[in-house]
């Protein structure tokens, strides 16, 4: 175990030693919660346009997924386990690059990102019927985890665990879907088409872009 966790702190600080100016403000947006609103409000869009029941029904299955691992992640793992940040562990705190003064809590185990992250991408990707979208949303959760080991306060031990969250909460949430879309929606046939994924896709990747733009202005 104590190798464990000496590996953990080498690999956060291998990530979080590289940096520069430009990652520096590219992570920090990317690190916002508020960096979804554009694939959100891309996907209610979609939603209306199928009518009020899918909408409703996508808002509190999405809602629910994320509401659920954050309440796992923040509300009951980082309290029981009480595992220190990497900037507030007096062991190597003092070798933590730290972007804008931000440290965050003082417990980090599991990452509530991650989990939240991992939730939504993981949810919407297979509500929607693309593969590649889908794969947008994973490599859009990827980058945000790791923008949170950029910034240094999660080790990799934290997003693996808050992955695993958010994982099994997204497969409840879409379970719960199935059944619903089955029952009182479209009980014989697909909701959504591929147009539909396809610009969600879109709105991951100009979020992107987006964000490096506004990195290289900073």
């Amino acid at each position: 175990m104590e190798q464990l966790i000496g590996l953990d702190a080498q690999w956060l600080l291998a990530i979080n030693g590289c940096h520069n100016a430009f990652f520096d403000a590219f992570m920090w947006h990317v690190s916002k919660m508020s960096s979804w609103i554009l694939i959100a409000i891309v996907a209610l869009i979609i939603n209306l346009k199928h009518g009020w029941k899918p909408t409703l029904a996508f808002i509190v299955v999405v809602g629910c997924a994320v509401g659920c691992a954050d309440f796992i992640s923040s509300g009951i793992i980082k309290n029981a386990v009480q595992r220190l940040r990497p900037t507030h562990n007096p062991a190597i705190e003092s070798l933590v690059h730290v972007v804008r003064g931000y440290r965050g809590g003082q417990f980090g185990f599991v990452s509530s990102h991650a989990a939240n992250s991992f939730a939504a991408a993981v949810t919407v990707g297979l509500i929607l019927p693309h593969r590649a979208t889908l794969c947008s949303l994973l490599a859009w959760a990827c980058l945000q985890c790791y923008s949170r080991m950029y910034l240094g306060v999660h080790y990799p031990g934290d997003i693996l665990g808050g992955l695993l969250v958010g994982l099994a909460c997204a497969a409840i949430a879409f379970a719960a879907w199935k059944r619903i879309v089955r029952r009182f929606i479209e009980p014989g046939g697909s909701l959504y088409t591929v147009r539909d994924a396809h610009q969600v896709t879109a709105a991951v990747w100009a979020t992107v872009v987006l964000i490096a733009i506004a990195a290289i202005f900073q």
